[in-house]
């Protein structure tokens, strides 16, 4: 179920702002907290080179403002790659990261100078003959986890027992294992499954540089690194830590690297939608919004994932509600069973959190307007906390009336003067 939290009408004053800007549905996506959350991972996962996992939210600016923090990029398609060809992103700063890849999918790779690609199978090995001298392959092993919301090692990876006979095929075929990966699932709740898939590649690595004179030198973690769906906070220094005890065994030969997207992107963002339509049906009132689970909220239905909702009220009324998207589709529901004020025609309500695989798999779907994404504080090097105040900087241009020495309150749009963030 959404968590749902009531501001009053004053605090909404920021949004409302937006939307007369900008139109409604919006996506906001927020540079500074992008920064903040790559800032705090790096401190979490100390020496571990990041690869953004483009899949979760393919933001042009938001991919951009990672570049230059320094991170490299997780592709694992042909259009992922022609994103981050289009920014000039260096293509030694890309791992092609899809177990199951057509020729045709390694070529456009190889063209661009992505050279680092994964597979889990034998049957993925042998597409790799023709370009043996050119790539460096990571093989992905299955370690599933209970604690994960989505399981991504029941459709790949190999089993562990299957390692030592695709290292001996590779060997075979001349062709070059740099290293092993694995992935225990996005949004995984404990980190216990993830240390034992380190020491399980650890005892690997170790035995494989005992019989081979070329060692592994890479262990990809993959992702999973958890955020919160409840205006609540993740301590990823506490949830790594484990993590980063159990890499402290491996042998100093090894580069760790990493594929965070959700914990990146999903603070990143928030939806603002518009209530365009009411009613009264047996009992509950139903508010429809000009975004849905075909649009923003498509996470709801493809990621399992329920987004905290604010909306604005100065009514402590509470009604039983449903929030309905705008399409034709009765299964286009975002929040059902809940208790909310009266809410008018024209009344906003705040998707937090919805960064990640919301406009990512958004459709077109009824051909209703997808949410127009805005960027927000592109170059501003601050971070925002989890309860701060959101997105501000680049209003300047908006609001000629705001200079760049304004600090704004985005609850009451209350500028003070001579703090610049």
């Amino acid at each position: 179920m959404n968590t749902i939290r009531r501001d009053s009408v004053k605090q909404g004053a920021f949004y409302r702002k937006l939307i007369q800007t900008h139109g409604s549905p919006l996506v906001a996506v927020d540079g500074r907290r992008v920064r903040s959350q790559y800032h705090d991972l790096k401190q979490a996962l100390p020496g571990v080179d990041l690869y953004y996992a483009i899949k979760s939210f393919p933001q042009p600016d938001l991919v951009g403002w990672l570049y230059n923090m320094g991170a490299g990029f997780d592709v694992a398609s042909s259009g992922e790659i022609d994103l981050v060809r289009q920014l000039h992103i260096p293509a030694r700063r890309t791992i092609h990261t899809h177990p199951i890849k057509r020729d045709s999918d390694i070529r456009d790779a190889l063209r661009y100078g992505c050279t680092t690609f994964v597979v889990d199978n034998a049957d993925e090995l042998l597409k790799f003959l023709p370009y043996k001298n050119r790539v460096g392959l990571l093989l992905r092993i299955s370690f599933r986890s209970s604690a994960a919301v989505v399981d991504l090692s029941k459709k790949f990876g190999c089993d562990i027992a299957e390692v030592p006979g695709m290292l001996d095929l590779a060997r075979k075929l001349g062709i070059h294992f740099k290293g092993l990966s694995f992935h225990v699932g996005s949004q995984c709740t404990d980190a216990r499954r993830q240390v034992e898939a380190i020491a399980a590649c650890n005892a690997i690595i170790r035995r494989h540089h005992a019989d081979s004179d070329v060692p592994i030198s890479i262990l990809d973690i993959g992702g999973g690194f958890p955020v919160a769906y409840d205006f609540g906070h993740v301590d990823i220094g506490a949830y790594c830590a484990p993590i980063v005890h159990a890499l402290a065994e491996l042998p100093p030969y090894v580069n760790v690297i990493a594929e965070p997207g959700r914990f990146l992107s999903a603070p990143s963002a928030k939806c603002i939608a518009t209530v365009i339509g009411k009613a009264l049906r047996q009992g509950r009132y139903w508010y429809y919004l000009d975004d849905g689970v075909y649009g923003s909220f498509s996470g709801q239905l493809y990621d399992h994932t329920r987004y905290p909702l604010e909306i604005f009220s100065d009514d402590d009324r509470r009604f039983p509600s449903v929030l309905a998207g705008p399409t034709c589709d009765s299964i286009d529901l975002i929040a059902e069973d809940v208790y909310l004020p009266p809410m008018e025609l024209g009344n906003i309500v705040v998707g937090h959190m919805m960064g990640a695989y919301t406009t990512a798999s958004a459709t077109d779907f009824n051909f209703v307007k997808r949410a127009k994404v805005v960027p927000l504080n592109a170059t501003d090097s601050v971070a925002l906390s989890a309860g701060s105040n959101f997105m501000a900087d680049s209003l300047t241009r908006a609001y000629p009336s705001i200079d760049s020495t304004t600090t704004l309150d985005p609850f009451s749009m209350k500028g003070v003067k001579g703090t610049k963030h």
